[in-house]
């Protein structure tokens, strides 16, 4: 049986959308660039690949980061199916932040793109 990378380049899948002429939205890399292209996002990811956070928890993990741009990055983050929100009854109402197993999948792909930033030529 002859192993499915033979005859494709290094790196490559053998899927459709790998041998695409243009940006395409529904490509899987695309979707994936386009869950972490925010500022700050993969830093809010790298807090919540260490546990669930509430807000304050965050902001305090991320000092120099705006109320707004936490607020939006999680939103944006829920919308990806990357973040998932709880919210627990009582007053003042708790709320928690933590990844979706979707979400959870993301810490070998932020882990690959720090070692090849690391051995990337000066």
């Amino acid at each position: 049986m002859t192993h499915r990378t033979v005859g494709h380049p290094a790196g490559l899948p053998d899927k459709p959308y790998a041998s695409i002429g243009a940006p395409d939205p529904a490509c899987p890399v695309e979707i994936t660039l386009a869950a972490l292209h925010d500022r700050w996002t993969t830093l809010v990811v790298r807090e919540l690949l260490r546990g669930d956070r509430s807000y304050s928890e965050l902001r305090a993990a991320l000092p120099t980061l705006s109320d707004k741009v936490l607020s939006d990055r999680l939103a944006q983050l829920g919308e990806a199916g990357v973040v998932e929100r709880d919210r627990h009854p009582g007053w003042p109402p708790r709320v928690r932040y933590a990844l979706t197993p979707h979400g959870h999948r993301l810490g070998p792909v932020l882990q690959a793109l720090w070692d090849w930033g690391a051995e990337a030529p000066a």
